[in-house]
């Protein structure tokens, strides 16, 4: 299976563009979120790479960024996602991360405007991919990479270091501290509780 590929743009139509890595030219399907940072023809690219074995074709799916592929995974577990269905979500009008948003706060409002996302579709990525949405967002920074959460400026109440790792996400996905501090006024760390159910229960509480 090809899981990258590094080579020279030397084709684009569509959502397709040909990678040459060596002398062999490698048709690729990207989203527009990855078309829009691609750079120009003949210039040197790297795509994180799907590849989709049928047994009358292969067909390879290429992600500019780690947070677009990692996205891309969860959602072709979702029931009737298949991986065309999947860069379409991704060529919805979101970056990676505003989609993730979407799921974690679920809201289906929000996702069935993106085309081809029906509310059942909708509803099905919410209940399936809530949490790990959740999860994504609370490892990423504004651009797809590993960040480390951290409590915003301004905030130095004593509070368990779980309260302030959900302030800091909370405040990360956009909403503003005052409105990430009055969330955290309901949440209680006991036993065993994880940092992705305190994420939930905040967001639950957040305003839609």
């Amino acid at each position: 299976m090809i899981g990258r590929l590094r080579g020279r743009l030397v084709g684009r139509e569509g959502a397709h563009v040909v990678i040459d890595c060596g002398g062999v030219g490698y048709e690729v399907t990207c989203s527009g979120f990855t078309l829009g940072a691609l750079p120009p023809l003949d210039e040197e690219v790297t795509l994180r790479v799907f590849t989709h074995a049928q047994e009358n074709k292969i067909a390879l799916y290429g992600f500019f960024t780690a947070a677009e592929r990692a996205l891309f995974d969860l959602l072709i577990t979702v029931k009737n996602v298949g991986p065309s269905s999947a860069m379409s979500i991704l060529s919805g009008g979101h970056d990676p991360r505003g989609i993730a948003e979407l799921i974690a706060r679920e809201d289906t409002g929000g996702l069935t405007r993106i085309k081809g996302v029906g509310k059942k579709t909708a509803e099905m990525l919410v209940v399936e991919l809530r949490e790990k949405c959740e999860q994504l967002v609370l490892t990423w920074t504004a651009s797809g990479e590993s960040r480390v959460v951290a409590m915003p400026a301004g905030s130095r109440k004593a509070r368990h270091p779980m309260l302030d790792e959900v302030l800091g996400a909370l405040v990360g996905m956009g909403w503003k501290p005052a409105q990430a501090e009055a969330a955290m006024n309901d949440l209680t760390v006991g036993p065993g509780i994880t940092l992705e159910t305190l994420l939930r229960q905040a967001l639950r509480a957040m305003p839609r």
